[in-house]
């Protein structure tokens, strides 16, 4: 509905009604939550959630199928919408049954578990995450069925994590992230300190954005301690995120960014972002507005193969070796070199076919070669584990 425009409202003056009146439903509450979230509140958000997980974490998404052949279930952790990963939008329409389970600080895992064939968790490796992957991965030796995406794995994705995890590979390139207190870059900003006592090499210009924020929000390139004081005094958060600034326009000036999903290892084309500035997510490149970029993104996805994944076949296969998940995505660029230019990889960037079709027919089959891929290895998986037993 946000997707499409619809002004969500008055769906939010009638659950709330409903909240105050005490008959609202769990299912209904985590809806509210969502839609405070989506009109921008997230702190009103994050507060209804919390109560409705006081007294119900386990629901169930509507299927397609009357009767599953396969079991989902999903292992989230309660934060902002930004930080689980959207597993809805991969098994719309796949007779697959998904049951989500929030792992909740003060509570334990649930004895016996929810009956299901195999399980993935679809919290990140952001601060408010931790403690539910800490349970999730203590709960690991006795769990009945197969588990993707585990802890262990999930919890080297953070920005200032990822540089180290995919270094030295080959055909790839990552800047390094460090984690910085506002008072460090406080004294960037009045020039008692320089970029390089932060990390050395590091220089103006700088990529600075707060620690756990999504969708480009605080993202910002800092020239120089004028633009960093300026910076500041609009922001109030107390850590972020600071990198050197890569200069990845094409040759013709536009900028690109490639989202890959990864799936058993194998990747798969996502979407194409084209725009004139360098701070661009599929929102802000106005794709629908320009015919000769919806060509060139339908290009990227039906020539995906023999174009953009085996121009970079070394840094795409190095990356899922060495990240290991099941699942994941990778937002990307290519430098003037060639090299794979990776901005982040975590298991929370939203994959879905909310595009208009009649403006963008061409990711139709394409989100359905996704979606179809991760339900394959789902049951993959899950067959596997039950032939072993056998």
């Amino acid at each position: 509905m946000s997707a499409s425009g619809v002004d969500l409202r008055p769906l939010w003056q009638r659950l709330i009604a409903r909240l105050i009146d005490g008959t609202i439903e769990a299912g209904e509450g985590l809806d509210l939550s969502l839609i405070a979230q989506l009109l921008g509140d997230k702190h009103a958000g994050l507060a209804i959630q919390h109560e409705i997980l006081l007294r119900h974490r386990l629901f169930r998404s509507s299927c397609s199928a009357r009767n599953p052949s396969l079991r989902v279930l999903a292992l989230a952790a309660a934060t902002d919408m930004g930080s689980n990963t959207p597993i809805e939008f991969l098994l719309q329409d796949s007779g697959v049954e998904l049951t989500t389970l929030y792992v909740v600080p003060d509570c334990e895992l649930p004895e016996p578990l929810p009956d299901h064939d195999i399980a993935i968790v679809i919290a990140s490796d952001s601060d408010d995450c931790r403690d539910a992957l800490r349970k999730i991965a203590d709960a690991m030796a006795k769990w009945p069925r197969p588990v993707l995406n585990p802890p262990h794995l999930v919890s080297r994705l953070d920005r200032d994590k990822l540089h180290g995890l995919l270094r030295g590979i080959d055909g790839l390139e990552i800047p390094q992230t460090v984690a910085v207190p506002r008072a460090c870059l406080l004294q960037l900003s009045r020039s008692v300190a320089a970029p390089a006592d932060i990390a050395p090499g590091l220089s103006f210009p700088l990529i600075v954005r707060p620690r756990g924020s999504h969708a480009g929000r605080g993202l910002a390139r800092i020239d120089n301690p004028v633009a960093m004081e300026g910076y500041l005094g609009e922001r109030c958060e107390e850590e972020f995120f600071v990198s050197r600034f890569v200069d990845y326009a094409g040759a013709d000036g536009l900028f690109r960014k490639y989202r890959i999903v990864v799936i058993d290892g194998m990747p798969y084309a996502c979407h194409l972002a084209i725009a004139d500035r360098w701070d661009i997510w599929y929102l802000n490149a106005a794709m629908s507005q320009d015919a000769s970029k919806r060509l060139e993104e339908q290009t990227f996805m039906q020539t995906f193969e023999a174009g953009f994944a085996k121009r970079h076949r070394a840094a795409l296969s190095g990356l899922a070796e060495r990240i290991g998940l099941d699942y994941f995505t990778v937002d990307c660029g290519e430098t003037r070199n060639g090299s794979l230019l990776v901005f982040e990889a975590d298991n929370t960037a939203i994959v879905h076919d909310m595009d208009p079709p009649d403006i963008f027919p061409y990711k139709v089959p394409q989100m359905r070669k996704v979606f179809d891929a991760f339900a394959e290895m789902l049951y993959r998986r899950a067959r596997h584990i039950r032939e072993r037993a056998a």
